[in-house]
C-alpha cells in the first residue's frame, strides 16, 4: 500500500497548483519506467537492493525525435554518460536511465542493445544517457545485478500514468537525510503563464539529517533518532520536463534552478555528492532528416517588462524540486540490505507533528 503524500496529509510545499498526477508525468508524453532488483535476505553480505529508472521525452523513438535539452552539474561527485554531447548539441536522442554507481556503464551498454533490437540503423548513431547515484550502503554493487533484461524491462515498462515513489527502481538502495529515499516526483502548471506545465523527478541520495527542511521546517533536528550506522550519502539526480517551448541554454538554466530545489529542503551539494540537473523541453520534437532547415518555438529570454515567462518556469522547477524529494520521504520505507545495514522510512506522524507545531501543516 502506497503510503500518502505529504499534500494528502495537509503539507503545501510552495504556492503554484500543480498538475493532475503531482508528477513528472502531468507532461503531455513523458513517460516513466521502474525495474527494482532486490535478492538475498537482509543482512546477507551478498544482498542485493538496486535496481533502474527510465525517463522517455516523449511516446515516440527519441532517436528519431529529438528534443531539446541542458544539463548541470552542482558537484561533480557523480557521472552521466552522454552528459558531453547533450551540452555539446543540446539534443536529447535517447532516454534517461538512472541506475547505481557501479552499474553504469553495464546499463549504457543495455540501453544501446535494446535499441538496436528495436531499430539497428536508428541505434547506430545514438549515446545513451545514463545517470547514478550510490546503493552502495545497502547493496552488494560489486557482485553486478543488473542485466540488460532489468533496463529492458525498465524502458518497455514505461508509461505515461502515476508514477511510483519511494523505494522503487534506481531508488531502491537510496538514502535522504539519513532516511531512506527514493524516487520522488512532483509538478506545476503555469495558468498565468502560457498554460505551461513543468514536471520533476529526483533520484534521492544525499543530504544530512540536521540539514532536513520540509516546507522550510527544521524537520530533521527534531527527529534525531533512527539513523543509520553510518552516514552515506552519494548523489542526487534531478530531471526536469515541461512541455514550454526553450531552446538548449533555457533548459540549462532550468537546470540550474533545480539545484535551488534542492538547496530549499536541506542540501548543500555537499563535496561527496553528485548533483546531476537533465532538463527537456517537449515543445520542439526534432524529426532527424539530415541537415533540414526546420522552424521552431521559443519562450523569449527578455521582453520589455515583467511579468517574465522564465521566471514562472523557473519558480515551477524549484518548487517541484523542492517537493518531489519530500515526496520521496514520504513515499519510502524502511529498507535492510547487506550486512543488515538499515535505512529507516521518515517517520511520518513525528514530521507532521513538528509541521503541525510550526504552524505549516492545515
Amino acid at each position: 500500500m502506497p503510503r500518502a503524500r505529504p499534500r494528502e496529509l495537509g503539507v503545501t510545499i510552495g504556492r503554484l497548483p500543480t498538475g493532475a498526477r503531482n508528477a513528472i508525468t502531468d507532461v503531455p508524453g513523458v513517460r516513466v519506467g521502474h525495474v527494482s532488483v532486490v535478492t538475498g535476505p537482509d543482512g546477507d553480505p551478498h544482498a542485493v537492493r538496486t535496481g533502474v529508472t527510465a525517463v522517455f521525452p516523449h511516446e515516440a523513438a527519441p532517436w528519431h525525435e529529438p528534443v531539446y535539452a541542458g544539463v548541470h552539474v552542482l558537484n561533480g561527485y557523480g557521472e552521466t554518460i552522454g552528459v558531453n554531447h547533450l551540452a555539446e548539441w543540446g539534443l536529447l536522442m535517447t532516454p534517461i536511465v538512472m541506475t547505481s554507481t557501479a552499474q553504469i556503464g553495464k546499463a549504457y551498454d543495455a540501453v544501446l542493445r535494446w535499441a538496436a533490437a528495436r531499430d539497428e540503423r536508428g541505434a547506430r548513431e545514438i549515446m545513451p544517457v545514463v545517470t547514478e547515484c550510490d546503493d552502495g550502503y545497502l547493496s552488494d554493487t560489486l557482485s553486478f545485478p543488473l542485466t540488460d533484461a532489468h533496463v529492458a524491462a525498465a524502458l518497455d515498462g514505461a508509461s505515461d500514468g502515476a508514477v511510483e515513489e519511494g523505494s522503487v527502481g534506481a531508488g531502491v538502495g537510496m538514502q535522504c537525510f539519513d532516511f531512506k529515499g527514493g524516487i520522488g516526483t512532483a509538478s506545476r502548471v503555469l495558468a498565468d503563464a502560457g498554460g505551461f506545465t513543468v514536471g520533476v523527478l529526483a533520484l534521492t541520495n544525499h543530504g544530512w539529517r540536521e540539514e532536513l527542511l520540509i516546507a522550510g521546517v527544521p524537520v530533521g533536528r527534531e527527529i534525531p533518532e533512527l539513523m543509520p550506522s553510518e552516514h552515506h550519502e552519494g548523489s542526487c539526480v534531478v530531471v526536469v520536463a515541461t512541455d514550454a517551448p526553450l531552446l538548449p541554454h533555457q533548459l540549462r538554466r532550468m537546470a540550474v534552478r533545480a539545484g535551488m530545489g534542492l538547496a530549499r529542503g536541506g542540501s548543500n551539494a555537499s563535496n561527496g555528492s553528485g548533483e546531476q540537473m537533465l532538463a527537456f523541453s517537449t515543445g520542439n520534437r526534432l524529426a532527424m532528416q539530415g541537415g533540414r532547415v526546420v522552424e521552431v518555438r521559443t519562450v523569449a529570454d527578455g521582453v520589455e517588462r515583467e511579468p517574465w515567462v522564465l521566471s514562472s518556469l523557473f519558480e515551477a522547477v524549484v518548487e517541484a524540486t523542492d517537493e518531489a524529494v519530500t515526496n520521496a520521504l514520504f513515499a519510502a520505507t524502511t529498507v535492510v540490505g547487506r550486512l543488515g545495514h538499515t535505512l529507516h522510512a521518515l517517520p511520518v506522524e513525528r514530521a507532521l507533528e513538528v509541521l503541525e507545531r510550526y504552524g505549516r501543516r492545515r
